[in-house]
């Protein structure tokens, strides 16, 4: 039986979520009132395991926001985050990746680039898609299936190799999208301009340890750790580790933390930009202070799968989590305790908050 505790949930403030799960749904999750418990108003999609959501990306805007949504067939979606419109499809085969395979390489991330006029009424944006086999594609979408525009506004930007060796598990986008990250199992950490699609820096593994044993690489999560600096790097590993790079100061982790015994699944950064929180294979929750390494504690709550997506709200002091137990929870960032918890049947791979519902439909 898994492990859990049973702890008192408060209730959280007003706040809306959507998740994506391995049925292809997404669900939209609200708390109205000033207290509240989260329920799932709303429900987009038909069950399809052939249509699971692999990946989402979250254009979080007052007006005009977007959700860009990759799927296990290939296919990937633009839609509007406030009503569950479809506003434009696309299959990754007709990006410009020749003879590309969803069954042989899938798509595993996409990235929506906020800063590349990324608005309903310019009817054009633009997305950054890879795929497992190191396959990257920056393209313009409209966002609208019956706009017109011309053909050659509507193109695919750039193409380029990531890696031609092992396999890409995770990627990150600096808040200025001008670099993207990209690793994975049998890819060291590697930095590109976005501009010139070039790779800037790569990581080197960390030294044998003092048994002589050295450990293969398999990055499975990362992210900048100050989204305004590109050169600050955390990731995490499939041996347990939580790793700081520097770019401007050497090629191999400045920091190394071990933490539990699974593999890490996800690391998320915090506000304040030396905080992050880390989820793990088996459904530990706790935060790091990466100036030193210190583990600041473990989120009061066992979940009892692991850990697939990590979101912190950018005002409040909120931060979500889901994952394979099928739940979706609500914690106080600073306190680490449990405010509210939903189960919504299927596995859930991603969620992402909407940060402007608090002030425009909190209900009071």
């Amino acid at each position: 039986m898994p492990r859990t505790t049973t702890v008192e949930s408060p209730g959280c403030p007003p706040l809306r979520a959507l998740t994506s799960d391995v049925l292809g749904l997404i669900k939209v999750v609200e708390v109205h009132g000033k207290v509240g418990v989260p329920k799932v108003v709303e429900i987009w999609g038909s069950p399809d395991a052939s249509r699971a959501v692999v990946a989402t990306s979250f254009a979080d805007c007052r007006k005009n926001p977007l959700l860009a949504v990759a799927r296990k067939d290939g296919v990937v979606e633009l839609l509007n985050p406030l009503s569950g419109d479809t506003l434009n499809t696309s299959r990754v085969c007709e990006l410009g990746l020749t003879n590309h395979s969803a069954e042989e390489d899938p798509v595993v991330g996409l990235h929506l680039l906020m800063t590349k006029n990324i608005e309903l009424s310019s009817g054009l944006c633009v997305v950054l898609i890879y795929t497992e086999k190191g396959k990257a594609c920056l393209r313009s979408f409209p966002t609208q299936d019956d706009v017109s525009l011309d053909a050659s506004v509507v193109h695919t930007f750039k193409n380029w190799d990531v890696s031609t060796a092992g396999k890409v598990m995770c990627s990150s986008v600096d808040s200025k999208e001008n670099y993207a990250l990209f690793g994975g199992k049998a890819i060291e950490l590697n930095l590109w301009d976005l501009e010139s699609c070039s790779r800037i820096w790569t990581s080197k593994p960390p030294h044998v340890n003092s048994l002589g044993i050295f450990s293969p690489t398999c990055f499975t999560t990362s992210t900048f750790l100050v989204k305004e600096d590109h050169r600050k790097i955390v990731a995490g590993t499939n041996n347990y580790q939580v790793r700081l790079y520097d770019i401007s100061a050497q090629r191999r982790p400045v920091l190394s933390v071990d933490f539990r015994e699974s593999p890490i699944r996800v690391v998320t950064e915090d506000l304040d930009g030396h905080t992050v929180y880390v989820g793990t294979g088996i459904g530990d929750l706790a935060s790091f202070d990466m100036r030193t390494g210190k583990l600041l504690g473990c989120f009061v709550g066992k979940c009892s799968g692991s850990i697939r997506s990590i979101a912190r709200h950018p005002e409040l002091s909120l931060l979500a989590s889901c994952g394979l137990d099928s739940y979706l929870r609500i914690w106080d960032s600073r306190t680490r305790q449990l405010l509210s918890a939903v189960f919504l049947k299927q596995h859930l791979t991603n969620v992402v908050i909407d940060s402007y519902f608090s002030a425009e439909g909190s209900g009071q």
